[in-house]
């Protein structure tokens, strides 16, 4: 019975996440017909589809149940392209092609 039970928890999550979604897009087009800016109209839309891919990515994704992993894969991208930058700035000052004797 225990099983069922999440089973139907899981169902009731997806059937919750389902209904934002679909809100979000009406709120998605009905935005869409606001009289703004480009710029406000970009910041809007990005607020928005950031709010959608957040549900999906950890609800269907299941990645609000790997908290850690995730956070991990994080720190390793946010690491390396520290390096990356880095590599970048202390190469800056380099000149190709001119020789000093």
């Amino acid at each position: 019975m225990d099983n069922l039970e999440s089973i139907q928890k899981h169902i009731r999550n997806y059937i919750m996440v389902f209904g934002a979604l679909a809100i979000l897009t009406v709120i998605t087009v009905g935005a869409s017909y606001l009289q703004v800016g480009v710029v406000s109209a970009i910041v809007i839309a990005v607020i928005i589809a950031t709010i959608k891919g957040s549900l999906v990515a950890s609800i269907f994704m299941h990645l609000l149940s790997e908290k850690k992993f995730v956070y991990i894969l994080l720190g390793v991208t946010a690491l390396l392209f520290l390096v990356l930058m880095f590599v970048t700035l202390f190469t800056v000052n380099d000149q190709v092609g001119i020789h000093v004797s």
